[in-house]
Parts: structure tokens; C-alpha cells; sequence
């Protein structure tokens, strides 16, 4: 028999982020040789799709996996490895910055200074960093080398949206970290050998961070979250001590009999027995419990891991080898840990935050990245939607947990007395434990906790639980009387939108009560069904719904931030009844203020955070540093156009009064098809939704379109189904690999749009096929217009070009990640042409975008594109770029001393202005030349004008004119 041979190494070709680019002939070989069973070589391991996070409801979108083989099967490390090469040291006004590559990009270096004003000035800003310039290793390398010199800054919490862009910033931190501490060794051995090692942890749900079968696998999160606390909380796990021989249950060791908590000493746990409470694997097993959870609580507080960065892989592997729960291991070492990587949720939903962020300290300095849609976010983590069906499994719960109380009653009542004695002294941060819990209390006990409250205010902490809604009883017939005026709300049988002050009234009169029980339904929930012992908490799910809904509407029910919407069908279908109850937050502030209040310093940043003031004012707060980058290149790697016209001279617009237009659909169709002709390997196209998506299929299968993009490549499309559109991206990359090239249809909002990227062959062109608004007739969206207008000043018609065009901008951005990248961006309406909707657009797609590529047809769109390929097949000379686009530590210097100097002579004029202004007469009131444009000066004012209205602004301009 032959043996079996490796494929050769795969060419590559490095750019200067140090990505790895691999030919198409050596990828389909390494696929067909891991048909036989041969590996590929670990340098062309990267991001992929991964079918095992498929079947269990994609987890994440992107996994460690090989490009090559586009196969989890390979045999090579996993570790995609850290590339050596020339690092660099720069000086930004007095801090040395270890920055983990040869050469700093112009925009990088800004973007370094700019940051450190943020953190001097312990204020919060806003930072638009282009796409592809190494945002993420830049402000590492900053806050990471300011820590050094400033110990006060106590962690970085850096939040991102996916577990695919955790992975990314870990391993980022690695390479920034193993740089700053090689160079900081050399620079000052003393100091390094005396400073505390860096611990890094990215921190993600139970289920992806679960060593136990069961859990790990299990379909849904909420599934996930129910078995590991049937199996790890503190009753389940019901150590023999701990329970009374008539089956009346004991005080727990380490708690006193009047509920409060102390700590055990050695000789006490001797006197009990001498054996710990956790059990051994072997036990464990045997009665069903987690040996992880034991193995990591028998560790008690020396459970903490070393220096170094733990991502997923890495936290897996220390929990194989100490038998730690991974998941629970990365929630104790926040505590000590000096960067903290996770989740948006971790930090913005108080029902979350609560539980895991509640001790970091003011110091932090919090960055959001990704955060162009953080509005978005902040609405959500405080909006409820209870549906019928919701009302009716809350009656269910309500008539489970009633006779759990009457059972307790008759064989344990003291654990039902000791809950009210708790209550009666106060409630405290958690709501079910006691306040003056030490760390060891609050570690055995983090598996009881469910989540935290909704929203509990300081003041409330504090507080005694009112007396109506003490005894277990008595807070369940509170909340059957809240369920009952909920249902009898949900009968209407039209539309009903009012405030939250007159909703709140008419539940008061209702269940005769005052506001005061309202704010605590969701603590007091969570701590009856902690002294019931529920393991299965998922459950219960509907009626925490309810109690979460009561403890908004007490705690916001006197302002105007929220409104009540009810609906008793979908516009859309009104032939099917659906009614559906919201609480709609309206003021993203609410939960932003809470962070910008509570840390010295948040920073969030983005490639498409435009414009900046409309960030500024929808969260109410001031930055002390609001910049857009430039983005510096030796030649223009990306062609933005504005295509507004068919071949047939027909404008183009995704317009409600257009959709059915089929001149405009046809030409649509054939943007794409000589795109298709002239762009090699993928094109990625965006519709604004997925039945504009469905409508203009039907018609392009009509028009024989769809026969014509598949004679020039294949076409895949995105769908509502997270696990079709998975595998329809994964055979589209294959395409693209092959050199078949390839079309890949999806929508705006989705899920392609905002967590997956188009590098390379994957993306050469992107299409934005309209524009995507929102769906203006939703209710939600009108109330939340109408409240920016009367309390942040935003009319409705810059709130909506405002998010359709970020969404827009996000779409765009899918398909440069590198400056050795490139790639076309084709916006194909006729109202980008409009200033009042491209000047939305970020400023680095602006500065490239020529008035000769704005309102194009079809044919001159596909002749620049053609042009900017021929330009991009020619050899990039990398020593070109020295002194432009790549600075060295030499021009990096040169710089700071133009930048000092230019600082310089602006306070001078500043100072010699001053009195100048004070003699200055009245300013006289601008007037408007011959030469300016009456429309112009109207569309920074006005919302989006019809064809007949611009006509009429027209002849108004043309009548100044001719008098």
C-alpha cells in the first residue's frame, strides 16, 4: 500500500496586519488531500463556519476551524500561531505604547493619542476608526501600556457582540500582551519583576463553557441554564449534614440560625466531620451532580487561574485538567482579572449585570466595540412583550408555586419564616441572600441565583419589602391580581397606546395597592423560588415575565420614558390574532447612564459610528473626545458608488411605490448580472428586507435574471433560518475557494450584515440594493420618534436616515478588513445622491468617494469598477507606503513634533483672539450668495422631499436667482 502523503505547505503571502493569504489552486488540493485523511498545515488555520455550532443552534457564527480544508476534521493545532516580526515602541505624550508591529498606521497613531486625552481626562468618547486599520490591537496596545504607567486603572472590560469577535480580541491580547511584557522587561527589570502578572478572561453563556454532557448539549440556552442549576444549586446537591433526620431542613454550615452568614474556620469543618462539602467525581456522578462544579468548589477561594489570557479552548482545557467548571472558574476570576472580555449583556442588562458585573470597581475603563447599534441594545435589555399565551403558562406558574408553598407549609414551614425574617430586615443587592454575605457565601451560593432584578434602584436596596407582598401568599395573590389586569387589557379588540403614568394608575386602582409593591415583584419572585428550591427555573419563565414588566412600570411609571403598546394582530396579518402587550423602553439613556455614572472612562468605537452627535444624543451624554479617522492609503483599496439609474436611464429606488416597478426591478437585476461579469469570485448583495428579498426573487425568476447570474456564478441566499443561511455561507466560501466565484444574497439587519466578514475573494464587490429603513408604520418605532423629538430635539425624519444609513454603512464595511485588501461598494438608490443621506455615511467612505462616482447608471458604474480592478491586479509596493500610509518610530517622532508645535501655535491664537472677541461689534446676519444653492441650505433642515417638492424648491431657487 502507498503511504499516505501530506499535502506541500500552501503558498502564502503576508500583508502588514499579518494575515495569511493562500493560493485557490494549493486550497483545493489541501481539501482533496484532507478527503484522504492528510492535515493541513497549521498556518492556515483561521475563521470558518463550524457545523458542530450549527447543530446546536449556532452558538457562534465563527470558530476556530481551516480555511484550507473548510474542515474541523484536520489534524493541525487548532492555535492559529502568533507571526514574529519587528515590533515597536511608541511615545504618546509621555507613555511609552509596546505596539506588536513593525510599522503604525497614521490613523492608529491618532487614534492613540485620542484615547489617551479620554483616559486622562477620565471622561467618555467617541472614536469612528476605519475598517481594516487594526482598531482592536491599537487600543489594546494603549490601555495595556497605560496600565504600566498608571496602576491606578483597575481593568478594561471589553464588550463585543459575538463569540466569534471575542476569539478575535483574545487573540489580539496575546500578541499585544507577550509584546508589552518582553519589552517591558528589557526597558525596566525591576519594575516588571515586581508588577503583577496580566489575567485576561473572556467570559461567555454555561453552555459554551460546559465540560458536562448534558448541558453542553442541549438545544437551546435556556435549556442549557436549567440543567446546570438542577445539578449545582446548593439543594440539589444536599449534602447529608445538612438535613434534619425528621426531613425538616437545617441551617446550612456557615449560617447562623437568625440567616445571617460566617465564616467557617478549620476547626469547625473538623467538628462537622472534617470532609468538605463538594463531593468527589466519582460520588458526583452517582448522584447525578456535576463533578466540575464540585471539583471547582472544593477548591474554595484558591479556585483561580494564572497569568495568561483564557478564551473558550484555553478555560476547556483547565477544567479537563483540574476538574473545574470552566464556566463558574471564568466568573471568579473577574474578580481578579486585569482585562475582561464578554458579552454587551454582561454589562447593559441589569437583569444580567447584576450578578456578573456588580463588583468591578469605578477604575474600569469600559470600550464598546462594535457599538453602532448600542442604542439599539440599551432599548431592548428594558423592554418586556407578553403575549396571551404568556398570561395563561403565568397562570399555571402561579397555581405550581402555590402549592409548593401549601406542601412546605405542612413539612418545613421555618424555611418559608426565615425568608420573611430576611425580608422584613431589608433587601439586599441580590434579593435572596443575605446582605452582610462574605465572598465565600456569594461563591457557594452563585448557582441558587437565577438573575438579577430588571432594574432595582439604590434607593431601594436598601428598603424593606412592603408587608403586602411579605409572606409568600400574599405576593402570589398580588400577582394574580396584576396577571388579571394584564389579561383583561389583552381582550380589547383594537389598538391601545398609552402612557406609562396612566397604565400605572389604572393597575393601582385595579389591585388597589400603591406603586411601592410594583418595584420589588422581580426580587421578591426570584427568592420565593429560591426558598422553594426550583431547579428549573426556564419554567417559571412567563411569570418572571410579568413580575419584570411590574418592576418597570414601578420604577419608571411616573416619567415618559416608556409607553404601553397593545396590539391584537400584526399589521402585516390581520386575519390572525396575535395580541401582544409591550412595555417599550423609548430612552436608550437609561441604561447607558447607569455606566457612565458608575466608570471613570467609556469608550465606544466602531468603523461606522456616524454621525457622532447623534450618538451623543441619543444616550445624553457629552464626550470629551468625538473623532472620525482618515483613512491613510498609498493607493484607494475600496471604490464606494452611488448607482441611481438603469441602462435604460429609469431611476432606481427601493420605495414603496417602486417595488412593483418592473423597469426598476429589471434594472436591479442587471446592476447585478454585469457586476457579475466584470467583479471576480464573490459579490455579496444586501435587499433592505426579507420581503423586498422574497418579491424581487419571484420577479428576477420571472425575467429569466436568475438564469443569467447562474451562467456567470452561483448564487446562495440568506434566510430567516439561522441553520440554512449557516450552511449557505459555508458552501459559498467553497465557491469562492474553487474559483467558481459566487453571489451571496442577504438582508440588511441580519445576521450576515453584522457579524460576518467578506474578505479577500470573499467579498470583492458588495451591492446595498435600497435603502433600509426601518418599518416606519410599527407603533414602537413611531413612539420612540415622537419621544426623541419632544425630549432629545431629533426630528423622525434624521432619526430614520440616520439608522437606515449606519445599517447601510455596516453592510459596506463587510468587505475590506485590511488595507491589503480591496474591494468595490455600490449603493443603488436614487436618495443616496442626496446630500442629506450620503453625508451620513462615515467620513473614510466620504473621502473616497469622488463627485465622478456619485449618481451613476449602470453602465458607468460597471466601466469604474473595471477600471479600479486593472488598478488593483498591479504588484503592491510595500516600501511606496513608508512615510504615507506605514509610519516607522522615526516618522511616528517627527509627527508628535509637528502635532506639538501645531498645538501650540492654536492656544496662541486662541489667547490672542480672546480680546478681540470681547471689542468685537454684533455678528451680521448671514446672507446668501448668487452663487449658493437654496436646496442645499434647506436639506441640513429638512426630512426626505418628493420629487415634486424638490421641484418646487427648484423653481423658488431659480426665481432668487433671475431677481
Amino acid at each position: 500500500m502507498s503511504e499516505s502523503k501530506s499535502p506541500p505547505p500552501c503558498s502564502t503571502t503576508s500583508n502588514s496586519d499579518g494575515c495569511v493569504q493562500h493560493d485557490k489552486g494549493q486550497q483545493l488540493q489541501d481539501r482533496q488531500a484532507v478527503s484522504r485523511g492528510s492535515p493541513c498545515t497549521p498556518a492556515s488555520r483561521a475563521f470558518i463556519p463550524d457545523r458542530l455550532s450549527v447543530s446546536r443552534r449556532l452558538r457562534s457564527w465563527t470558530r476556530w476551524g481551516c480555511r484550507r480544508c473548510l474542515s474541523r476534521r484536520c489534524a493541525a493545532p487548532a492555535r492559529r500561531p502568533l507571526p514574529r516580526l519587528p515590533t515597536m515602541r511608541i511615545n504618546v505624550d509621555g507613555i511609552t505604547v509596546y505596539f506588536p508591529y513593525e510599522f503604525v498606521y497614521p490613523e492608529q497613531y491618532a487614534y492613540m493619542v485620542d484615547l489617551k486625552r479620554t483616559l486622562d481626562a477620565r471622561g467618555h468618547s467617541i472614536l469612528e476608526m476605519p475598517t481594516g486599520t487594526g482598531k482592536t490591537v491599537t487600543l489594546l496596545s494603549l490601555i495595556l501600556s497605560y496600565q504600566l504607567y498608571r496602576p491606578e486603572l483597575a481593568k478594561l472590560v471589553y464588550c463585543t457582540r459575538t463569540v466569534g469577535e471575542m476569539d478575535k480580541v483574545l487573540y489580539e491580547l496575546r500578541r499585544v500582551l507577550a509584546h508589552r511584557d518582553k519589552c517591558f522587561a528589557e526597558d525596566a527589570p525591576a519594575r516588571a519583576a515586581a508588577s503583577r502578572k496580566t489575567l485576561a478572561v473572556g467570559l461567555t453563556t454555561r453552555r459554551n463553557l460546559c465540560l458536562h454532557p448534558a448541558v453542553s448539549s442541549a438545544s437551546s440556552r435556556e435549556e442549557a441554564d436549567a440543567l446546570c442549576r438542577s445539578m449545582t444549586a446548593s439543594w440539589a446537591r444536599g449534602d447529608p449534614e445538612d438535613i434534619e433526620d425528621v426531613g425538616g431542613r437545617a441551617p446550612r454550615r456557615g449560617t447562623a440560625t437568625n440567616g445571617s452568614v460566617v465564616r467557617m474556620t478549620g476547626a469547625d469543618e473538623e467538628e462537622e466531620g472534617g470532609a468538605p462539602r463538594a463531593l468527589t467525581a466519582a460520588a458526583a456522578a452517582e448522584k447525578g451532580l456535576c463533578e466540575y462544579f464540585e471539583g471547582y468548589d472544593s477548591e474554595g477561594s484558591d479556585a483561580i487561574l494564572p497569568a495568561g489570557v483564557y478564551g473558550i479552548d484555553e478555560l476547556m482545557a483547565v477544567g479537563k485538567e483540574r476538574g473545574w467548571c470552566p464556566y463558574y472558574t471564568a466568573r471568579h476570576a473577574l474578580s481578579f482579572a486585569n482585562v475582561i472580555v464578554y458579552n454587551y449583556q454582561y454589562l447593559l442588562d441589569p437583569k444580567v449585570a447584576g450578578l456578573i458585573s456588580r463588583d468591578l470597581a469605578r477604575e474600569c475603563v469600559v470600550v464598546f466595540d462594535e457599538a453602532h447599534n448600542i442604542d439599539n441594545v440599551c432599548i431592548d435589555a428594558l423592554s418586556v412583550a407578553i403575549r396571551g399565551d404568556t398570561l395563561t403558562r403565568s397562570l399555571r406558574n402561579l397555581a405550581t408555586l402555590n402549592a409548593r408553598v401549601g406542601s412546605i407549609k405542612t413539612t418545613n414551614a421555618d424555611r418559608l419564616a426565615d425568608e420573611y425574617a430576611r425580608l422584613v430586615q431589608g433587601m439586599s443587592i441580590q434579593g435572596i441572600l443575605p446582605a452582610n454575605q462574605d465572598d465565600v457565601g456569594r461563591r457557594r451560593n452563585a448557582a441558587d441565583v437565577v438573575q438579577a432584578s430588571p432594574v432595582i434602584p439604590a434607593d431601594a436596596i436598601a428598603e424593606t419589602v412592603p408587608g403586602n407582598i411579605r409572606k409568600a401568599e400574599h405576593f402570589l395573590r398580588f400577582l394574580r391580581r396584576v396577571i388579571d389586569f394584564l389579561s383583561k387589557r389583552m381582550k380589547l379588540p383594537h389598538v391601545q397606546q398609552e402612557s406609562a403614568p396612566k397604565f400605572v394608575h389604572a393597575l393601582l386602582v385595579d389591585v388597589q395597592s400603591d406603586a411601592k409593591p410594583l418595584r420589588f415583584c422581580s426580587e421578591r419572585l426570584k427568592s420565593l423560588l429560591t426558598t422553594l428550591e426550583v431547579a428549573d427555573a426556564a419554567a417559571f419563565a412567563p411569570l418572571q415575565l410579568v413580575a419584570d414588566m411590574a418592576t418597570l412600570l414601578g420604577t419608571y411609571g411616573k416619567g415618559q420614558s416608556f409607553a404601553l403598546i397593545f396590539e391584537p394582530f400584526d399589521e402585516r396579518l390581520p386575519s390572525i390574532p396575535d395580541p401582544v402587550l409591550q412595555l417599550c423602553c423609548l430612552d436608550a439613556s437609561l441604561a447607558m447612564k447607569p455606566i457612565f455614572d458608575r466608570f471613570q472612562s467609556v469608550v465606544l468605537t466602531s468603523g461606522t459610528i456616524s454621525p457622532r452627535d447623534m450618538y451623543a444624543k441619543v444616550l445624553s451624554f457629552t464626550p470629551v473626545v468625538s473623532r472620525s479617522y482618515s483613512m491613510s492609503l498609498q493607493r484607494n483599496c475600496i471604490c464606494p458608488l452611488i448607482v441611481s439609474r438603469g441602462p435604460d436611464q429609469v431611476a432606481i429606488s427601493s420605495k414603496f411605490d417602486c417595488r412593483g416597478d418592473k423597469a426598476v426591478v429589471r434594472n436591479y437585476g442587471m446592476l447585478l448580472v454585469q457586476l457579475a461579469e466584470a467583479v471576480p469570485d464573490g459579490i455579496v448583495a444586501f435587499f433592505t428586507s426579507y420581503t423586498y428579498m422574497e418579491s424581487i426573487l419571484a420577479m428576477w425568476d420571472d425575467m429569466a435574471i436568475i438564469k443569467l447570474l447562474l451562467e456567470r456564478k452561483l448564487v446562495f441566499i440568506e434566510t430567516p433560518d439561522t441553520i440554512e443561511s449557516s450552511l449557505a455561507l459555508d458552501n459559498y466560501r467553497r465557491s469562492c475557494d474553487a474559483g467558481r466565484g459566487a453571489i451571496f444574497l442577504c438582508v440588511a439587519r441580519g445576521k450576515v450584515a453584522e457579524g460576518i466578514d467578506f474578505d479577500r475573494h470573499y467579498g470583492r464587490a458588495v451591492v446595498m440594493l435600497g435603502v433600509p429603513f426601518q418599518y416606519t408604520e410599527s407603533r414602537v418605532l413611531r413612539a420612540r420618534l415622537e419621544y426623541m423629538r419632544d425630549n432629545c430635539g431629533i426630528r423622525e425624519g434624521d432619526f430614520l436616515s440616520f439608522d437606515a444609513l449606519r445599517q447601510a454603512s455596516q453592510c459596506l464595511g463587510r468587505v475590506v478588513r485590511s488595507k491589503a485588501d480591496y474591494g468595490i461598494m455600490v449603493l443603488a438608490d436614487k436618495r443616496y445622491v442626496r446630500a442629506d443621506k450620503r453625508n451620513k455615511l462615515p467620513q473614510w467612505i466620504l473621502e473616497l468617494m469622488p463627485e465622478a462616482n456619485v449618481d451613476l447608471d449602470t453602465d458607468a458604474a460597471v466601466s469604474v469598477s473595471k477600471a479600479f480592478l486593472r488598478a488593483m491586479a498591479q504588484p503592491l509596493d510595500q516600501s511606496a507606503q513608508l512615510g504615507t500610509a506605514l509610519l516607522s518610530e522615526a516618522d511616528v517622532r517627527r509627527l508628535a513634533e509637528k502635532d506639538k508645535v501645531r498645538t501650540a501655535a492654536l492656544a496662541e491664537q486662541r489667547q490672542n483672539a480672546k480680546p478681540v472677541a470681547d471689542a468685537a461689534p454684533e455678528p451680521v446676519q448671514m446672507q446668501m450668495d448668487d452663487d449658493d444653492d437654496l436646496a442645499d441650505y434647506l436639506d441640513t433642515v429638512a426630512p426626505d422631499y418628493d420629487d415634486e417638492e424638490m421641484q418646487v424648491l427648484e423653481e423658488t431657487e431659480a426665481q432668487l436667482r433671475d431677481s
